[in-house]
């Protein structure tokens, strides 16, 4: 018979390969009573290790199927977001305010002001038309979106024209004059608040706002055979600053700026105003405008 050692090193060599059993189980006659109590607590442990190993094994693979799980979870949930994005942009697109709608209960957006503006702005699969009628609506709430989306941009130290060119890429003019003026407005309003002291109002910035939009046309539109001149755009804009006159060298700057380079916005599904506003080889509702007011002569 082995002494306790051998048998110990036994029964670890057991633990270690539970598939190797030892050649007998029984307990030795020759052992004194305190042998046999080790013995048998040795072997208890090493039961008691090998339910442990097994307990740990088995919370090992639950945790890796989890964990494996969790990735192929994670992945569907991200397609299933993206899908719904997705079908939210279309639905906005063809009706801005059920695809907001859609999106805020699919728990996609805030039901916030500011949530909209930003998603507005980024402009991703949107359509710029449908911005465009979002924004002009005259509801309380619009009104606040617009607000938020406005001032979104920076337009310190830009002048007007490149400002003008900076919003109005972002979205499309709807063809409601109500809704121009609205957003039209907001414009001013930030514009003046980034460049203090380049005018005297904020009414002034709305006003040549249009103005230059109009030269923009009239430059551009191989239907409008007489060309305002400087001097004429000049003219035209006397007395919009609180009463008094603009600094000749502004309008002379705004004035070069558009007739080397019109306004131009990507291509978008619709019929609008921003036909005429940015592409002036069309006929439009400004060309009847300018028919019926036309442009004061040097």
């Amino acid at each position: 018979m082995g002494t306790v050692s051998e048998l110990c090193a036994s029964s670890f060599q057991t633990f270690l390969c539970p598939t190797v059993r030892p050649a007998a189980t029984k307990v030795p006659d020759d052992l004194s009573p305190e042998e046999r109590q080790e013995l048998e607590s040795i072997r208890r442990r090493k039961q008691e290790l090998l339910q442990d190993i097994q307990r740990l094994k088995g919370e090992i693979a639950e945790v890796t199927n989890e964990i494996d799980n969790l990735g192929i979870t994670d992945e569907r949930k991200s397609m299933q977001r993206n899908k719904q994005v997705s079908m939210g942009c279309k639905k906005f697109n063809m009706d801005p305010k059920k695809g907001i709608r859609f999106l805020i209960d699919s728990g996609l957006l805030k039901n916030t002001s500011d949530d909209i503006a930003q998603f507005l702005y980024k402009g991703e699969g949107l359509n710029k038309t449908a911005i465009g009628d979002y924004l002009g609506e005259r509801e309380d709430f619009n009104l606040e979106v617009l607000q938020a989306f406005v001032e979104l941009h920076e337009f310190t130290d830009l002048n007007l024209v490149q400002a003008l060119r900076q919003f109005l890429w972002s979205f499309r003019l709807p063809g409601e004059a109500q809704k121009i003026d609205r957003m039209m407005e907001a414009f001013a309003q930030r514009y003046c608040h980034c460049n203090p002291g380049v005018f005297q109002h904020s009414d002034t910035c709305y006003v040549l706002s249009f103005a230059v939009i109009m030269l923009n046309t009239s430059l551009h539109n191989p239907n409008v055979k007489d060309k305002p001149s400087h001097q004429r755009f000049t003219t035209m804009n006397r007395g919009i600053n609180d009463g008094g006159d603009l600094p000749e060298d502004l309008l002379r700057n705004l004035y070069e700026s558009i007739k080397n380079e019109p306004f131009k916005i990507p291509e978008d599904d619709g019929n609008d105003l921003t036909h005429t506003f940015f592409n002036p080889d069309r006929e439009g509702w400004l060309l009847k405008l300018g028919k019926a007011v036309p442009l004061p002569v040097m």
